[in-house]
């Protein structure tokens, strides 16, 4: 093959290498350099920044040549990694050169590099036998020739083997045939018989030398035995044999069968036949029948190794004539290679906000074959996001097909597969293991858009009542939710007063005890917030129920005792059965059953002779009041809710039972309590005529106002069938419902007080029909009702009052309180 023809053949496949990949760059170095010697400064021959190869992670990839050839990112040069024989790495092909790559990520970058390794003479010329032993007839004519066996230089060029000389001698002369190979036959001509008589053994120095600077030599010893009379040497039929064998062939198998001829006969036409190559594997590879000729096949035949044989024969006689012939052989291809993947740069973890046509891998193919049996292509599964894109000469990258979501795919798992188009197809694949990584683009979610919790009144500060929940489909800190209690106000007061949230576990705590009487309900939003950046949020709303528990004691609103001073009820001894005696009214903060009153008696002096309405609290006798009852009747009620435990509150009434003041006077005199002011006695003796002077006029008025409201009374109890007003005291915004003593009205009422109010309070208010006598520290004192009242009858639309009716006398402590209205819910049933 001409010069011209191997320059065109690498310019071409540079051409090809130089569109698929970013820049090329050449270098030529000498064999044998040293460790750590120079290549060449790639940064500056290539246009690179020194920091564009570290942040690039700037490494070489090659299939063969990594061990010799290493890269000083910190100073952008090529340096010698491991010492180069060109010998040991290329043989006798020339030119002789390492190829490989350097890749840079980020963005992924490829430069193809070539590295020519010149020989250097290293090598001198040397044969494989040091002794070459021949027996010569005697009667060998002139110019007969003898071939010799060739010195081996692994060095090339004009290193290599140059020339043979031949030590001087009268009978010998050296002959140089050349093939078209380039390669010499050193062949041995006779140019003066031989005469065994005078001389039977010679010795001749057979020198090879090359064409190095300084040169090297290598020699060998040819020991010529002189034979008698052999005058014909061997010929073959043909100078050369063509044939052809598929690779991986058996060992054994026949390929061709050489054949010679000598005219001698006896021993000197005997041909013996031998495989004359020494500097390759040809002899490894092929053996020949030494007396039949038949070339056969002895080791395993590779394609992709060698593609042509030579094989020289020589058949020889027994004395020592020779001939030579070569035998062609040709390698045919089998489809014996499946495809190769190297990976050149794969990326682990990907962005899930990645647009498609992002580079994510690449990686180069290749298979050994020729033809349609090297020919590759590479598929990956249909329904993955991503595609592969190749080039011309192997080169594979794989981007992104379509957007990517770590929330429905979080890793994907590809298989590369690559398929020749022999027959049969073989395949090699390659899986690669994608993570993408997570981007916050998902908001925590509630599981529901309201939340409703209870929590009982008078809890622990602190208490949990309940934990929300929200997820976040996105990964690791973008999916760590933060719970956030959100600035409101309840009853003008900060929400944050009354609950927190716990901002990791979302568990809400009451900050303070609770009260249902003064809070029944309340809401507020809790926002659910991840970690992301930047974060993302969303929000609920809570509503907190409150539980009413039975924390709250019933209240008597009536009677009503205070410090100093006690109620007493009159009945007339000649009251009906059935008689209203007074109502306790009682409330109860709580609610539900925790304020379902119920009223009994507890104590009484008499009992067979009141009773008291378990749901409405009315006081009643039970039968006639005869003169053998005691005038004082003490009666204690107790009034209990439903709760559970049940809490109660206790009242006691004093009832007199009196037609007449004085004896009711009379009978209550121990109730009246002695106060003591200081020591001037003058005052007391003054106090005491106007004490005296007082009940006497109140005697006198107390008898006529008896008579009076006797008259009265009957008249009422007649005309309402029994049904008196009970209470005229009830505080406002109380509701009574099912008759339970709690009151549903508001009514408006007035008071009178005397001019002497420092030390007086206002005492009891009672129905007509009753008399109250208020005791304090310092005086008895007789209240007849003075009500405005109004009554609903089915006859009488108004009740009529005179003057003797709206009558009301005091002493210095005395209230009056005119109530014109009396709401009918308080009037007995």
């Amino acid at each position: 093959m001409s010069d011209i023809t191997v320059v065109r053949q690498v310019l071409f496949v540079l051409l090809l290498f130089l569109c698929s990949v970013h820049g090329q760059v050449s270098y030529s170095v000498p064999e044998e350099m040293s460790k750590g010697s120079l290549v060449g400064n790639i940064a500056q021959d290539l246009g690179l920044d020194l920091k564009r190869l570290k942040s690039g992670k700037a490494r070489i990839y090659s299939e063969d040549s990594t061990e010799y050839i290493e890269l000083n990112k910190d100073r952008g040069i090529l340096l010698i990694k491991e010492r180069i024989d060109r010998e040991t790495l290329c043989g006798q092909r020339t030119p002789c050169a390492l190829h490989f790559q350097i890749i840079l990520e980020n963005p992924m970058e490829l430069y193809s590099i070539n590295v020519e390794i010149t020989d250097i003479n290293d090598n001198p010329p040397s044969f494989e036998n040091n002794e070459m032993k021949f027996k010569i007839s005697e009667s060998a004519v002139i110019g007969a020739k003898f071939v010799l066996e060739r010195a081996n230089d692994a060095d090339v060029g004009v290193n290599d083997l140059q020339s043979y000389s031949l030590n001087t001698n009268d009978n010998f002369v050296l002959k140089l045939k050349n093939q078209p190979d380039g390669r010499k036959i050193v062949e041995m001509a006779l140019q003066k018989p031989l005469d065994r008589e005078k001389q039977e053994m010679l010795t001749l120095v057979l020198t090879a030398v090359d064409g190095g600077d300084p040169q090297l030599s290598g020699t060998a010893q040819i020991h010529i035995t002189v034979l008698d009379v052999n005058d014909n040497a061997p010929v073959f039929t043909q100078p050369i044999y063509k044939a052809s064998i598929t690779e991986n062939v058996a060992k054994g198998t026949v390929i061709t069968t050489v054949s010679a001829s000598d005219a001698d006969q006896g021993s000197n036409g005997d041909i013996t036949y031998s495989i004359t190559n020494i500097m390759d594997e040809t002899r490894d590879m092929f053996e020949i029948g030494e007396k039949t000729g038949v070339l056969q096949s002895t080791g395993k035949v590779d394609y992709e190794k060698v593609r042509h044989y030579e094989i020289h024969v020589q058949a020889s006689d027994e004395g020592g004539l020779t001939d030579l012939c070569k035998v062609q052989l040709d390698v045919l291809d089998t489809n014996d290679n499946a495809p190769t993947i190297n990976v050149l740069s794969m990326s682990n973890v990907i962005a899930e906000d990645s647009k498609p046509g992002v580079v994510v891998g690449m990686f180069k193919v290749q298979d050994p074959d020729s033809g349609e049996d090297g020919r590759v292509q590479c598929l990956i599964m249909d329904n993955l996001p991503f595609t592969l894109k190749t080039t011309t000469n192997g080169f594979y990258s794989l981007v992104t097909g379509a957007d990517l979501d770590r929330e429905m795919n979080s890793v994907y798992n590809i298989t590369v597969t690559c398929n020749d188009a022999g027959l049969p197809s073989l395949s090699s694949s390659i899986s690669l293991s994608l993570q993408v990584s997570d981007v916050n683009d998902n908001a925590p979610m509630f599981e529901r858009s309201l939340y409703e919790a209870s929590v009982v009144e008078n809890n622990t500060p602190g208490i949990s009542i309940f934990r929300l929940l929200a997820k976040d489909a996105d990964w690791n800190q973008n999916a760590r939710v933060s719970y956030i209690l959100e600035e409101s106000s309840v009853n003008g007061v900060s929400v944050l007063s009354y609950v927190s949230v716990n901002a990791e576990s979302g568990v809400i705590n009451a900050v303070r005890s609770l009260d249902y009487e003064q809070l029944k309900s309340f809401h507020f939003r809790v926002k659910a917030q991840d970690g992301g950046s930047p974060p993302l949020s969303s929000n609920v709303s809570v509503v907190i129920l409150i539980q009413d528990q039975n924390d709250n004691a019933p209240q008597i609103l009536y009677p009503v005792h205070t410090s100093g001073s006690l109620v007493t009820e009159i009945v007339p001894r000649s009251a009906d059965v059935g008689y209203l005696v007074t109502k306790v009214v009682a409330v109860d903060v709580d609610s539900g059953q925790n304020a379902w009153l119920s009223y009994k008696i507890q104590k009484v002096t008499d009992r067979a002779l009141f009773e008291v309405g378990a749901q409405n609290g009315e006081i009643r006798t039970i039968r006639q009041v005869n003169d053998k009852d005691a005038v004082k009747q003490k009666l204690t009620v107790v009034v209990e809710d439903n709760g559970q435990p049940s809490r109660s509150a206790t009242v006691n009434v004093n009832v007199a039972l009196a037609d007449s003041f004085p004896e009711v006077l009379s009978e209550f005199s121990d109730f009246t309590h002695d106060k003591e002011y200081n020591d001037n006695l003058t005052f007391y003796l003054v106090l005491a005529l106007a004490v005296v002077s007082f009940l006497f006029i109140v005697s006198i008025i107390a008898i006529l106002s008896v008579k009076c409201y006797r008259w009265k009374r009957d008249r009422m109890f007649y005309k309402s069938n029994g049904n008196l007003p009970v209470i005229p005291y009830y505080p406002p915004l109380y509701a009574d419902v099912g008759g339970t003593g709690t009151l549903q009205h508001v009514y408006n009422y007035e008071h009178y007080r005397t001019t002497d109010s420092r030390k007086s309070d206002l005492k009891y208010v009672r129905p007509c029909n009753q008399s109250i006598i208020s005791l304090d520290n310092t005086e008895i004192q007789t209240l007849p009702h003075a009500h405005g009242e109004k009554l609903i009858d089915d006859t009488d639309d108004q009740f009529n009052r005179s003057d003797s009716e709206r009558r009301c006398w005091s002493a210095s402590r005395i209230v009056c309180v005119w109530i014109p209205i009396i709401p009918p819910f308080i009037t007995s049933t």
